[in-house]
C-alpha cells in the first residue's frame, strides 16, 4: 500500500540501492527525510524542483519503514506533511517511478495504481 512518495534523483535512488538504505541529504541536515502525500506532490516539486529532471518518486508503504514516522504540520494550511526520521529501508519501497515535468517545466500528479 502507497502510504506517501519521496522525491529524489535517480542517481541517488541506484546509490541506496548499492548502499541498503536510502539518506536524502535533509536527513544529516534537518534530522528527517521529507515526504508528500500523492496530493501534496506536485505542488513540492513545483517548490523545490521545477524543471528538474532525472527525478524518481519512491512510493512508501508506512508500515513497513523501520525508523519513526511523523506527520507534521509544516505549513500555515494545516496541511500536515510525513516524516522520515532514519535511514528509509529499502523494503518499504513499494515501487519506483519516472517524475518528470511537463514541458513548461511544471509536475502533475501521478496516478499511481
Amino acid at each position: 500500500m502507497i502510504d506517501f512518495v519521496h522525491i529524489t534523483r535517480r542517481k541517488d535512488w541506484l546509490k541506496a540501492l548499492e548502499a541498503g538504505s536510502y539518506s536524502a541529504d535533509s536527513l544529516a541536515s534537518q534530522g528527517f527525510i521529507h515526504c508528500s502525500t500523492l496530493a501534496q506532490v506536485a505542488a513540492t516539486a513545483g517548490r523545490y524542483y521545477a524543471g528538474q529532471h532525472g527525478l524518481v518518486l519512491l512510493c512508501i508503504d508506512a508500515a513497513l519503514v523501520n525508523a519513526e514516522v511523523r506527520w507534521e504540520n509544516l505549513d500555515e494550511h494545516g496541511n500536515p506533511f510525513p516524516h522520515i526520521y532514519g535511514p528509509l529501508n529499502l523494503e518499504a519501497v513499494e515501487k519506483v517511478v519516472e517524475f518528470e515535468p511537463d514541458q513548461t517545466g511544471q509536475f502533475s500528479s501521478p496516478h499511481l495504481t
